[in-house]
């Protein structure tokens, strides 16, 4: 069973999430709804791609997914609908899709044309909406827009990986509920670039040597618990999305703080590891 999934930045107090959820019932009563996050930042494009990529294959293959992050038609940003990795995306053209389109290409993408028939100021209800719609009913990409070949890539959602592969270059991309620190950099582009060299990750002024699986992974456990201090430390771990994220075990955001704040790494920042070259010593 299909459905139509939600991802917007409009926040939950004002009307635009109701009234996009109210035009898909008034077209297709019987269909089913998911808010994935209504929440994102206000235009973050990075962080909109990080939840989606990371939410979309939960859902039954065939589920429609609406965008709407940043989603105004301009002369630099148009509208796309497309099909990946089984599941439909209908979005604006500005680099949304670029996380999820780096491990599936996209089978189809065409280009949103319904625009002539519909003036808007809130396209994700006018447009999408409309959009979503007809491919729940079983219609075609065609019939919407005319096929292209290619979506806008946003670079700082990917990694720069040195000439001679001892330096990777990352960013923060999303800042969680507890404050966590995500990177853009995932664990299998670590592991091929690593070679099992020994590494370096600088996040801000801090060193990491360690990235763990977990984070219970920090806690010597042969200690008596009464004599364990580990609350607060900062460590880097391969996060259950399969990206690095920098923590501060048992973080507590009402009392001391999560990693952004404690370790001063905001949304945007650069973070390095440097790998050591085994045949130099370097």
């Amino acid at each position: 069973m299909s459905l139509i999934t939600l991802t917007t930045d409009f926040g939950i107090k004002d009307h635009f999430v109701g009234a996009v959820k109210g035009a898909i019932y008034n077209e297709l009563p019987e269909v089913k709804i998911v808010d994935i996050s209504h929440l994102i930042s206000p235009f973050n494009i990075s962080e909109t791609a990080y939840i989606l990529k990371n939410a979309y294959k939960s859902f039954p293959e065939g589920s429609i997914h609406i965008i709407g992050v940043d989603s105004e038609l301009n002369k630099d940003t148009n509208h796309i609908a497309l099909k990946l990795d089984n599941h439909y995306f209908i979005c604006p053209n500005n680099g949304i899709i670029s996380m999820i389109a780096s491990e599936f290409r996209p089978e189809k993408i065409v280009e949103i044309n319904i625009h002539d028939r519909v003036e808007s100021s809130f396209p994700v209800l006018d447009v999408f909406v409309k959009v979503a719609c007809h491919l729940k009913r079983g219609g075609t990409l065609e019939v919407i827009g005319k096929e292209i070949e290619d979506y806008k890539i946003i670079r700082d959602i990917q990694p720069i990986i040195s000439s001679t592969k001892e330096k990777i270059t990352g960013s923060v991309i999303y800042i969680d509920n507890y404050g966590n620190v995500i990177t853009n950099i995932s664990k299998k582009l670590f592991n091929e670039t690593r070679q099992g060299r020994e590494f370096q990750l600088m996040a801000g002024r801090y060193p990491f040597t360690k990235i763990h699986e977990k984070y219970s992974d920090i806690v010597d456990f042969s200690t008596p618990s009464e004599k364990r201090r580990y609350d607060g430390n900062r460590l880097a771990i391969f996060n259950s999305a399969g990206f690095i994220e920098i923590s501060v075990y048992r973080s507590n955001l009402d009392t001391v703080g999560g990693a952004s704040s404690l370790l001063n790494l905001n949304y945007r920042d650069q973070l390095t590891i440097t790998f050591k070259n085994a045949d130099t010593n370097r």
